[in-house]
């Protein structure tokens, strides 16, 4: 199945033919004074271009889709060590199925299972070096998942609005830290940035309360329209439903900003 980002090894005969007319002219002597080492910057052009174009540099080394059906499954634990890859999870449209996605080479998710209880994990010591595929991931929405993401440079995208949480830990480095509050949550939701930016989303209608543990320098850009300021460091979602359960959201950063929207 072809996946973003997978568009095929042209790169590199393109930038080898484009090498080729160049030296086909020089030996025609159409080109005056030509100096065939100048064209060393080219191969960092069409190596730039390969990433930027398919995710990686060599054929072999994009992403792919990945997907592993549910069982008898009950919970599950996803673990992520991003790195610089940056990771996406939301919801899962197909019934079924425990997870689905795209992940990068080498990185297909570990998976082992006790009882009723899946713990699955990707690590990126796992990809070439070179790789440099996002991962994206899907997760059934009808049981309560622990989700463990770490990266030092990439971003982490939970989309986790239809999904029932036991507990979300979201770590970054560099990298931006976006959530999508989920309806219920069995656990606190803690997110932690050193040197990026946070953003929480809260649905309408859903009840979240935000604490801020951040230092001074990292700033806090609540939106009036959808937080009222409960006391020092403590925001509440408006317009939520009553019945609704509460979600725990704990937010930590050293430098950067946090936006509740």
């Amino acid at each position: 199945m072809p996946v973003k980002g997978a568009r095929g090894p042209w790169m590199w005969p393109l930038g080898l033919a484009v090498i080729g007319i160049l030296l086909l002219l020089h030996n025609f002597l159409l080109l005056d004074n030509f100096n065939v080492a100048a064209l060393w910057p080219l191969l960092l052009v069409v190596a730039g271009a390969a990433i930027l174009l398919r995710g990686d540099l060599t054929p072999g080394a994009e992403g792919r889709t990945f997907g592993i059906t549910r069982g008898s499954v009950e919970s599950a634990t996803l673990e992520i060590s991003a790195g610089e890859i940056d990771v996406a999870v939301h919801p899962l449209q197909r019934e079924g199925r425990l997870i689905a996605g795209q992940y990068a080479a080498g990185s297909r998710p570990f998976m082992r299972v006790n009882d009723t209880h899946t713990y699955l994990r990707m690590n990126r010591a796992s990809t070439p070096w070179f790789s440099f595929a996002d991962w994206e991931m899907a997760l059934a929405h009808d049981l309560p998942w622990q989700i463990l993401a770490s990266s030092h440079l990439g971003n982490i995208n939970l989309e986790l609005s239809k999904l029932i949480v036991q507990e979300v830990v979201a770590a970054t480095g560099f990298g931006d830290i976006r959530l999508t509050c989920p309806q219920e949550a069995l656990g606190l939701l803690r997110l932690h940035s050193t040197l990026g930016n946070i953003h929480i989303i809260t649905p309408v209608g859903y009840r979240a309360r935000i604490t801020n543990h951040a230092g001074r320098l990292f700033r806090i850009y609540a939106d009036e329209r959808r937080y009222q300021q409960a006391e020092p460091h403590v925001y509440l979602s408006r317009d939520a439903d009553d019945a609704a359960p509460l979600v725990e959201i704990a937010v930590y950063g050293t430098f950067g900003d946090a936006y509740f929207t």
